[in-house]
């Protein structure tokens, strides 16, 4: 196996059939199913699957099995499945659902729209996961051309990720034995710190979301008349958000989402932040003058993979200022999103955080927590020596740097319920998510030459499984 021969392959399947698949994915608004309800009637996720599954069908590699799995009532599974010449199995994974459009996306760019520009696909989903099934096939039909031996390689591409992927162990079930234990996990859903080396995430925060629902008053009254009398929502949202969070600093204060950071990923921690030093809050686009919760970047990466953390997403109940009168509101809802520590119990923070926002509410208003659902985060084992030098000398290889390990401060739910199925496998958990490519939000784009060399990396990384037979 020459790399050059490796790359020139990579590079012109992307140039010749990857990009252009990537581009009409973009353009197909298949929401994950809890931001479309109805995606089974509305078929942009059929849509989705059948151009993924199409593409796959036409690659050249012999006894390739490429199956679009069903089952009543679930989002659809695609399930491929490549013959290996050595014992043993790989499996490769990603996601095909994507997130809501989001407001904010500058002038000539839209989720549903794709635009190359500047070497970057701009719109929804094609980093956040669309790229994931084409560089895994391109990846493993590189070695092929070259007759590098490899395990049987299966890749399971599922699609309801961004919904909590709650149909996926029914798919695994109905799977069976069709999938045997894999001794490696390739996973392409994750974050890089830069686009200038390999990434790979060695945790991943898990994510409990709710909606705190406060009712003061049956309808709206003249905000003269009450205000003063009887408390506002808003008010007591704020008391009961307190209960949770300290306003000034972010801190989570339930002794239930609070885990100690371990010194290996401490340590993993420190170097990284010796890479990215400012770039770690650089990355966000800040408002003129708005500034990061701290100017350590050491502190700020622990922030974001290690410690609990609060947003609010969204809310119902407030009028738009244009149309908000003088009106003291009635009710108020928002919605609470909480990202946990990697070894976090979900179950018991979601107890725990419902306890908090319900008992004893202020003023006897009327609260709720409704609609709580807990996904645990997920601590990697530690990697084999084999894995760790191969992830090094690819990113050596191809990127010509060292690579970097660190936590994530996303969720992807797979990896904790293969981590529970599959114990002794070991995972090689990386992605293109860099700065600025803000999945999830507005001017969503896929790095282009940084996908392709992450494609050469995860050959090189499958080549070396081969030769390992772990």
């Amino acid at each position: 196996m020459t790399q050059e021969a490796l790359q020139t392959f990579i590079g012109r399947i992307w140039d010749a059939s990857i990009l252009d698949r990537l581009i009409e994915y973009v353009r197909i608004p298949n929401k994950s199913p809890m931001f479309d309800p109805q995606w089974e009637k509305n078929g942009h996720m059929e849509a989705a699957v059948g151009l993924m599954a199409e593409w796959c069908r036409r690659q050249p590699l012999p006894g390739l099995r490429v199956e679009v799995r069903r089952l009543p009532g679930r989002t659809p599974l695609l399930f491929v499945d490549v013959p290996g010449e050595l014992p043993g199995c790989v499996l490769l994974y990603g996601h095909l659902d994507k997130q809501p459009e989001f407001t904010g996306w500058l002038p000539g760019l839209g989720p549903w729209e794709p635009v190359v520009r500047d070497g970057k696909l701009y719109g929804r989903g094609a980093a956040d996961d669309g790229y994931a099934v084409f560089s895994s096939l391109a990846a493993i039909a590189a070695l092929k051309a070259q007759k590098v031996p490899l395990a049987r390689c299966v890749l399971l591409i599922e699609a309801c990720e961004e919904s909590g992927s709650f149909d996926l162990p029914a798919h695994l079930e109905a799977l069976g034995k069709e999938i045997e234990e894999p001794s490696l996990v390739v996973c392409l859903d994750a974050e890089c710190g830069n686009y200038d080396q390999l990434w790979c995430t060695t945790s991943l925060r898990g994510n409990l979301t709710g909606t705190l629902h406060v009712r003061v008053l049956s309808e709206g009254v003249h905000s003269g008349m009450a205000t003063g009398i009887a408390p506002t929502p808003f008010r007591i949202v704020e008391q009961l958000i307190a209960r949770l969070e300290n306003a000034v600093t972010g801190d989570i204060l339930l002794d239930e989402l609070q885990v100690n950071l371990p010194k290996d990923r401490r340590a993993q921690v420190e170097a990284a932040a010796r890479v990215l030093g400012n770039t770690v809050a650089g990355k966000l686009p800040f408002a003129p003058g708005a500034r990061a919760v701290s100017n350590d970047p050491v502190e700020l990466l622990i922030n974001s993979t290690w410690r609990a953390t609060l947003a609010v997403t969204g809310a119902d109940g407030l009028p738009e200022v244009g149309s908000a009168g003088n009106v003291l509101l009635p009710y108020l809802a928002f919605k609470l999103s909480m990202r946990l520590p990697p070894t976090t119990d979900a179950t018991r923070a979601a107890a725990a955080v419902k306890e908090a926002l319900e008992a004893d509410p202020p003023y006897g208003a009327q609260v709720r927590f409704e609609d709580a659902s807990g996904v645990g985060g997920w601590n990697a084992p530690a990697l084999a020596p084999w894995l760790e030098e191969s992830i090094m000398r690819a990113s050596r290889e191809i990127y010509g740097r060292e690579a970097v390990h660190v936590g994530c401060g996303g969720s992807i739910p797979f990896m904790g319920m293969l981590g529970e199925r599959f114990p002794r496998t070991q995972f090689f958990i990386t992605g293109v998510l860099g700065p600025q490519a803000n999945a999830h939000g507005p001017n969503e784009f896929l790095h282009i030459e940084y996908a392709k060399k992450l494609t050469a990396c995860v050959s090189l990384v499958l080549a070396d499984h081969g030769r390992a037979r772990p």
